[in-house]
C-alpha cells in the first residue's frame, strides 16, 4: 500500500506543497475568523426579509458585516500572520482601500491586501529600526505605519480593487455559466480529490466563498456554498467502509462517522480514501449528485457552513428550504455509499489495520 498516492516526480511534490502553503495561508486568514462569520450568517438568516424571524432593524446590520467587518477581520488576520500586531493594523488600513474602491465584499482583496500590507511595513521596520534615535521610536513607529498604511490604501482603491472585482466577475461569470448549462457538479471532479490532499482550503476560502457571498448577497443565498462542505460523500463513504470495507476497520468506522457528519471534521475520512484510492470514484460521484440535487430543488445557504456539519448546514439555511436541503445530502450519502460498496466488495481486502494507520500517518503529513 506504500504507492497509492502518487508522487508525480519532485516538481509535482513541489506544486501540490506550493498550492497547500497558499491554501494553509487563506485558511489562517480565514479559520480564526470564523466564528464572525458564522454569527453573520445567524444574522442573516434570522432577520433579513425572507429569514425565521423577519426584522428590518436588525437585519440593517448585515450589510456592515459583510462588507467591512468580515474583510477587515481577515486582512487584520492575515497581517497578524506576517508582522504581529503591528502587521495586522496596517493590513487593516490598506484594506479599507480596496474596501472603499469597490461595491462587492472584498474577500479576497483583503487576503491580499492584509500581507502584503504587512510585508511592507516589516521592511520598513527592519530598515527604520536601528536607525532611530532614543527617545524618537513611538513618534517613527506611528508615522511610519500611517504614511505606509495611506500609500498601501491608496494603492488597493486604485488598483488592487478592481483588479480583484473583475477577477470575481470573470469566476462568477465562469461559474454561472456552468450553473445554466447545469455542469456545476463537473466542479466535484476536482473539489473531491483537492479535499482529500488537503487542498480544499484553496478553493473554498480563495474562490467559492467569496463569490458565494456577492451570489447571497443579491439573491439571499448561494449554492457556491455547498459545494466543497457538503457533509453527505464522506458520510456515504465511511458507511461503506462500516458494511463493506476490511473487517479489522469497521469498528473505527462509527466514531469517525459521527464526528464527520455531525461533528463537520471531513478530515477523518480522508486516510480511509487514501488507504484505498478507488472510493475517491465513489465521493465524487456522491457530491455530483449532491449539486445535481441542489441545482434541481433551487438549494442554497445563505453563508458558508463551517464546520461542515449538518447542524452548520440547518443554521445557515433559509427559511422553508430544510427538507430539500436534508434530501440533497441523502442523495449524496446514497450514491456515495452504494458506490463505494460496490468497489470495496469487488476488491480483496487482504490488507490488515496498519493500512489505516499508514493512511492516517500519510494524511496528517500532508496536512503539516
Amino acid at each position: 500500500m506504500s504507492n497509492f498516492i502518487p508522487t508525480g516526480g519532485e516538481g509535482h511534490s513541489g506544486w501540490r506543497s506550493t498550492v497547500q502553503k497558499v491554501g494553509g495561508n487563506l485558511a489562517g486568514m480565514v479559520i480564526p475568523n470564523i466564528g464572525a462569520f458564522i454569527a453573520w450568517g445567524l444574522i442573516t438568516a434570522l432577520f433579513i426579509p425572507t429569514g425565521w424571524i423577519p426584522n428590518a432593524d436588525f437585519a440593517k446590520m448585515v450589510g456592515p458585516m459583510i462588507i467591512y467587518l468580515l474583510p477587515l477581520l481577515i486582512a487584520y488576520s492575515g497581517g497578524k500572520l506576517v508582522h504581529g500586531h503591528r502587521g495586522g493594523v496596517m493590513g487593516a488600513v490598506a484594506a479599507m482601500g480596496v474596501i472603499a474602491g469597490t461595491d462587492i465584499p472584498m474577500f479576497l482583496g483583503a487576503m491580499i491586501m492584509g500581507p502584503a500590507a504587512a510585508w511592507v511595513i516589516k521592511k520598513i521596520d527592519e530598515f527604520l529600526d536601528p536607525k532611530t534615535p532614543v527617545g524618537f521610536e513611538m513618534l517613527i513607529s506611528n508615522f511610519s505605519l500611517g504614511i505606509s498604511g495611506t500609500v498601501m490604501a491608496i494603492l488597493g482603491f486604485l488598483g488592487i480593487g478592481p483588479a480583484v472585482k473583475s477577477l470575481s466577475t470573470v469566476l462568477g461569470n465562469f461559474v454561472q455559466t456552468l450553473v445554466n448549462d447545469n455542469l456545476l457538479p463537473l466542479a466535484q471532479i476536482v473539489i473531491e480529490p483537492a479535499k482529500v490532499l488537503f487542498l480544499n482550503n484553496a478553493i473554498n476560502h480563495g474562490v467559492l466563498a467569496p463569490l458565494g457571498v456577492i451570489q447571497a448577497k443579491t439573491a439571499g443565498k448561494s449554492i457556491l456554498f455547498m459545494l466543497e462542505t457538503n457533509p453527505g460523500p464522506g458520510l456515504g463513504l465511511l458507511l461503506a467502509f462500516w458494511v463493506a470495507g476490511p473487517k479489522l476497520l469497521r469498528g473505527s468506522v462509527p466514531g469517525a462517522a459521527i464526528i464527520q457528519f455531525f461533528g463537520g471534521i471531513h478530515e477523518v475520512y480522508f486516510p480511509y480514501v487514501l488507504m484505498k484510492p478507488r472510493t475517491l470514484i465513489g465521493v465524487i460521484l456522491g457530491g455530483m449528485a449532491g449539486v445535481f440535487m441542489n441545482i434541481a430543488l433551487g438549494n442554497g445557504l445563505v453563508a458558508t457552513p463551517s464546520p461542515g456539519s449538518v447542524f452548520a448546514y440547518m443554521a445557515v439555511t433559509p427559511k422553508g428550504d430544510e427538507l430539500k436541503v436534508l434530501l440533497a445530502i441523502a442523495v449524496s450519502a446514497a450514491v456515495s455509499f452504494f458506490v463505494n460498496a460496490f468497489l470495496l466488495k469487488t476488491q480483496k481486502h487482504d490488507e490488515d489495520i496498519e493500512d489505516l494507520e499508514e493512511a492516517r500517518a500519510k494524511s496528517k503529513a500532508m496536512k503539516g
